[in-house]
């Protein structure tokens, strides 16, 4: 093959074609990725017929990021296809969530939306783009320039959180690079509730939008009930409960330091603080004492982390979801509500299911899902790329 040509197997090529936005570096056997990050390369089928046009990235697993599937398409570094497709990704914003979109929100999905390797979101009137690959920086200037023309913020913030072959760094804070400085603490609002976020923050700002919808599910359902969040994190599940009327509320994470946010974003919302009882352990452990104790709850949250190395053994979504699902149903009452959710995208909504379904009838008891959520509308995904539809969200009740 040519320079800057790859040639990919068919069940690849036809991934591709229907959306796919990656091409792994196995993928292409034992052929190379010579061409230096950033630089655009053309993908054909067997056959040798144009099949994409992508960038190269010569640092991670993911060799090449589809950029366009037209061959006549200018795509390269200034040519304004990226600043049409952010422009495009903010009206379809405005249009699908309307007049009273929330104040912190996805603007643009760049595995499904044209750029790969980069998101960006905005909190109040302040925009963090975040680049998860090197590759996608040649397009910098232009999706900045895009971002200022275009949601006009009063200030714009990056975050380098690249992978590379060998692992990935421990995340940098996130830099403006222009405007204002943003204030240490950002405050946005979802239904009546307020939430401060960092968007300097090097882990996260605190407040994860995609969750939205199941914010919402736990809302409709928590008046009056009894409520234990787990991996609670910053209380926003916690918060959208006792704004809804929740008799108790329990949250349960490892680090105090996110308790401490979780009692601001109470105050912020207007709420007493003291309503909220923070228990700083491991969730596992604390199921396991309230069964001891008898100790049970009309709805239980569990949204934990893909990976955690914390307090207690390491847990893993893709292997452990089960052994939490028995365990959230052991504390719930007959009737009693269990929100499960997961951001593991290696795991599909069949294989949540089954880890409830185990989960229940390992520890004697029986669930039903009455309710799913995925992600909201300013997440959009292409249906070639299945991988992006990442958030299973479930609500099931025990019978």
């Amino acid at each position: 093959m040519r320079q800057g040509v790859y040639r990919l197997p068919d069940d690849i090529a036809r991934r591709v074609r229907l959306g796919h936005p990656w091409v792994f570096r196995d993928a292409l056997g034992a052929r190379k990725v010579s061409a230096a990050g950033g630089t655009l390369v053309d993908l054909v089928s067997s056959s040798g017929a144009f099949i994409a046009r992508g960038y190269a990235d010569e640092e991670h697993a993911i060799a090449i990021r589809i950029m366009s599937r037209d061959a006549s398409e200018r795509v390269h570094p200034g040519a304004g296809a990226v600043a049409k497709r952010f422009e495009r990704a903010v009206k379809l914003r405005w249009e699908v969530l309307g007049a009273h979109r929330p104040t912190a929100l996805r603007l643009f999905s760049g595995e499904n939306e044209g750029l790969p390797g980069v998101t960006v979101d905005r909190y109040g009137e302040f925009v963090v783009a975040q680049w998860l690959s090197s590759g996608a920086l040649a397009w910098r200037d232009e999706l900045l320039e895009a971002i200022s023309a275009t949601v006009s913020p009063r200030g714009i913030y990056e975050q380098k959180r690249v992978r590379s072959l060998g692992g990935q760094a421990a995340p940098e804070p996130a830099v403006k690079v222009f405007g204002e400085e943003a204030p240490l603490e950002i405050v946005v609002e979802e239904d009546g509730c307020r939430f401060g976020v960092d968007v300097t923050a090097p882990l996260g700002v605190g407040f994860f939008p995609d969750m939205r919808l199941g914010r919402d599910a736990v809302a409709r359902r928590a008046a009056d009930r009894r409520v234990l969040n787990l991996f609670s994190y910053t209380g926003a599940f916690s918060v959208r409960a006792a704004k809804a009327g929740a008799s108790e509320i329990v949250s349960v994470d490892t680090s105090a330091k996110v308790h401490a946010r979780a009692r601001r974003n109470f105050e912020l919302s207007d709420l007493d603080p003291n309503r909220n009882e923070l228990i700083t352990a491991d969730a596992m452990k604390t199921l396991e004492r309230f069964a001891d104790r008898k100790r049970s709850f009309d709805l239980v949250v569990c949204d934990p982390p893909t990976f955690s190395h914390g307090a207690g053994k390491p847990f893993s979504a893709t292997s452990d979801l089960g052994e939490l699902a028995a365990a959230c149903a052991a504390v719930l009452v007959p009737g009693g509500l269990l929100a499960f959710a997961t951001n593991a995208a290696k795991l599909s909504p069949a294989d949540v299911d089954r880890a409830l379904a185990e989960g229940a009838s390992n520890s004697g008891n029986e669930l039903r899902i009455i309710e799913r959520h995925s992600l909201p509308a300013d997440f959009p995904v292409s249906p070639g790329f299945p991988e992006g539809n990442y958030l299973k969200f479930v609500l099931a009740v025990k019978v």
